[in-house]
């Protein structure tokens, strides 16, 4: 586990001494932990955009009824978005659903709707204004009705919907969130360093900036 189980911050080195004026300049200034291991950098990633040989990568551990996941979504992917037309990041999606039963079923959905090579639509759709939908709108017949309105073949929809490979998928990366201790979302990973919750939106663009210029 690389992340704190019950703050979410990167756990301290265990036996350290303090930190302070006559500390080694180690313990003054501790490193954060290399995570750029979670990267696919994968083609075959459905759940992605940008350039697979990006210079920056950001992975981001979501979850559909999550309020604070839905405001970044709103507010500040827009703007990652910009640096991914230009090239310069690739951003890849993990639903942890640790909200439970609706949020796995949103997860497989818009893992249907990648079937199709529409994720980025029907993540959209599930934070329409910023606000994650109302669980009653995350049934199966909800989510096959969205699909619908954003012109998804909703038979197939439904068939991957309901999937052996899209459940396996949808526990996978939601094992590999779990695995790196985010057990509240959201929680990021950007140019290998972690950002836990929904930051204002500068902190994500000064983190990119650094990890560019570190990149280059």
């Amino acid at each position: 586990m690389l992340l704190n189980r019950d703050s979410g911050a990167p756990p301290d080195a265990a036996g350290a001494p303090p930190a302070g004026p006559g500390a080694p300049a180690e313990v003054q200034q501790p490193q954060q932990p290399d995570l750029t291991d979670v990267e696919r950098r994968d083609d075959a990633d459905l759940l992605a955009a940008g350039p697979t040989d990006a210079p920056v990568a950001l992975v981001v551990f979501s979850d559909y009824q999550c309020p604070f996941c839905a405001t970044w979504s709103e507010e500040t992917l827009p703007l990652m978005m910009e640096h991914v037309e230009a090239g310069d990041l690739r951003i890849e999606w993990r639903d942890v659903n640790v909200f439970g039963d609706a949020s796995e079923r949103a997860a497989r959905a818009s893992y249907a709707a990648a079937l199709q090579g529409k994720f980025w639509e029907y993540h959209d759709a599930l934070f329409a204004g910023g606000h994650p939908r109302p669980e009653k709108d995350l049934s199966d017949d909800a989510l096959v009705a969205l699909a619908g309105d954003l012109g998804l073949d909703t038979a197939r929809f439904a068939d991957d919907l309901g999937s052996d490979e899209t459940a396996r998928q949808i526990a996978s990366n939601a094992q590999e969130g779990l695995d790196l201790g985010a057990y509240s979302t959201p929680v990021f990973v950007l140019g290998g360093r972690p950002i836990v919750g929904a930051q204002p939106s500068q902190v994500f663009l000064d983190a990119f900036d650094a990890a560019l210029a570190e990149a280059r």
